[in-house]
């Protein structure tokens, strides 16, 4: 009777500390760096389509094509699980899929050279569902962001953060602007 006090007694110690909401609060930042993938997925998967589309003109510049491809081939390589999210981590991360992203947007920027593909309604839906792909990353990675600093803070916070030292919950890492990313781009012509 008295062990099974003490494990009652413990348990509702335990609820009332935070330790439940620092389960749900990691696991939040499980589900968002989910979403975040799957968006990151989604772009992966209309590359393809993409690439196969604009093979279809054979002047198109090939080495724009391959750095496309290699680009996906590496970004999807990259894989992070949640329990992983560092700032060291999710730098990497993002690198392979700034990396993607700035091969794609050379491959955008060529296209302009080929009105015939440009004028392509299959290229022009493949395009449109890239840019809609572009804004739902940008939405994932900001609510992502938003968990993890909401989680972050309840950790941190006193006496929360006695408990998240005694069951190891650590601060989780952000996504960041790339550096330069505050210098506007020169365009010239």
């Amino acid at each position: 009777m008295k062990r099974l006090l003490i494990i009652l007694l413990g348990a509702i110690t335990l609820s009332s500390c935070g330790y439940n909401s620092m389960v749900e609060k990691d696991e939040s930042i499980t589900k968002a760096w989910a979403n975040v993938e799957t968006q990151y997925q989604r772009r992966s998967d209309l590359i393809p389509n993409l690439v196969a589309t604009v093979k279809g003109y054979a002047d198109f510049e090939q080495e724009t094509l391959t750095a496309v491809i290699e680009a996906r081939s590496k970004a999807t390589s990259v894989n992070i699980k949640a329990d992983e999210l560092s700032p060291d981590n999710i730098a990497k991360f993002q690198e392979a899929q700034s990396e993607l992203s700035g091969a794609l947007s050379r491959l955008l920027v060529s296209v302009e050279r080929y009105p015939d593909l440009k004028a392509s309604s299959q290229f022009s839906q493949l395009q449109a569902q890239l840019e809609g792909t572009e804004n739902r990353i940008s939405v994932a990675r900001d609510k992502f962001n938003a968990t993890v600093q909401d989680y972050n803070t309840y950790i941190r916070k006193f006496p929360k953060n006695i408990v998240a030292n005694m069951f190891d919950f650590e601060t989780r890492g952000y996504f960041e602007a790339e550096e330069g990313s505050d210098q506007a781009p020169e365009v010239a012509f």
